[in-house]
């Protein structure tokens, strides 16, 4: 890419981080508003809800909600001819049990899925508000979606019908996630996500080898597993998500469920990981009187864009002039499935933050205006044509 292309669009970028720093209270207040509704994944209505709303005040157009729940509004570009999609999921990993309240304090803001994903909607919400503060008018429409359906048994289910049944041509997307800033994906790892339950007889039966807790029977299968032999070149691994078993001191457990994921760079490897997952349980099934079954509800095709494809270029070169540290990694979130559809697409963070996944899960808010900059630029390279494969 010349850099007399996007050289423009790179001088700009301290403004436009000065603009968002402005509308700093607008953008806390969107976090807050929607972060502080519960979004279990399968429950996101009311979130939804409430970002249509705010899509609805910025005077987008067409907001409405699809047959799986997500929430779209479209801000009309001057030409019109084209679509960038910007998306961010709506659903977190807590249940509607926990408070979801967010405490903002000079430097943080601290609360269930803050950073994951509560930003990344707020960062939607205020996108309109912001370019409008700008002066700045995409040729392209620019489609705004919160996507429901996308963690764990959501399996993108969202953001995969919206795609599959939309009839807008789609030039680039871009997935906004609330962490952490610099991360640029552009490429998908082949994926196999699952769960291996255990279950044993309530009943203390000495006959089962002594196998009397699902708990000692999920560790045997923990084990074998431990053992698939998986290449370093292309990048293989086997992730243990989480295991959840029993419920007191005195009692053995009697269920045991494993969550796992298989990935890699070939998905010749993650088939091959998989039969030989299939093997394990049915060799314990047949020698023990453990119940052992295998579940496995999501699977991803590795692929993507070049890491010389002038989309991703360009967001390093944003990420530079900003000086923010580009950290590469691959996806198997929201980037997969416009991979699937053929659609350009990143997946970038917007601030810094930690203890994510917990219950105080924390994000920076200075560096989230750098962040929302970082957006800014990038829809505009793209709508520029500078991301534009020749």
């Amino acid at each position: 890419m010349a850099e007399e292309q996007l050289g423009g669009i790179l001088a700009e970028l301290p403004r436009f981080r000065d603009a968002a720093r402005d509308l700093a209270d607008m953008i806390l207040a969107n976090l807050v508003m929607l972060g502080e509704i519960p979004a279990p994944t399968f429950g996101e209505e009311t979130r939804i809800h409430m970002l249509q709303q705010r899509f609805s005040e910025c005077g987008l157009q067409n907001v409405s909600t699809d047959e799986t729940g997500n929430g779209l509004g479209i801000l009309p570009g001057t030409d019109g001819d084209d679509h960038i999609l910007v998306v961010s999921h709506a659903d977190t990993l807590h249940p509607e049990t926990v408070d979801h309240n967010i405490v903002l304090d000079a430097d943080r803001a601290i609360g269930p899925g803050v950073g994951d994903n509560s930003l990344g909607l707020a960062a939607l919400a205020s996108l309109p508000t912001l370019l409008e503060r700008l002066g700045t008018h995409l040729k392209s429409n620019l489609i705004l979606m919160g996507g429901v359906r996308s963690l764990g048994h959501g399996n993108l289910e969202g953001l995969r019908f919206f795609l599959g049944n939309n009839a807008l041509p789609i030039k680039a997307g871009v997935c906004a996630e609330g962490v952490q800033l610099g991360r640029l994906a552009h490429a998908s790892m082949g994926m196999l996500r699952g769960e291996i339950t255990c279950s044993v007889a309530a009943e203390d039966n000495l006959s089962q080898f002594g196998n009397t807790s699902a708990i000692l029977a999920i560790n045997d299968v923990i084990n074998r597993i431990a053992h698939i032999r998986l290449p370093r070149k292309p990048r293989s691994n086997i992730s243990f998500g989480s295991l959840v078993s029993g419920a007191s001191f005195d009692n053995a457990a009697t269920q045991a469920v494993l969550r796992f994921e298989i990935r890699s760079e070939s998905n010749d490897i993650v088939r091959d990981a998989y039969k030989e997952l299939q093997e394990i349980v049915a060799e314990i099934n047949a020698h023990s009187g453990t119940d052992v079954t295998l579940n496995a509800f999501a699977r991803r095709r590795p692929g993507g864009l070049a890491f010389s494809h002038p989309l991703p270029a360009a967001v390093r070169r944003i990420h530079r002039k900003l000086r923010v540290e580009s950290k590469l990694n691959f996806s198997t979130s929201e980037l997969s499935a416009l991979i699937r559809h053929k659609i350009p697409a990143v997946t970038v963070g917007l601030t810094t933050g930690d203890k994510i996944g917990e219950i105080e899960e924390a994000i920076a808010i200075k560096p989230m205006f750098t962040g929302i900059a970082q957006l800014v630029g990038i829809l505009l390279a793209i709508d520029g044509g500078f991301c534009d494969e020749h």
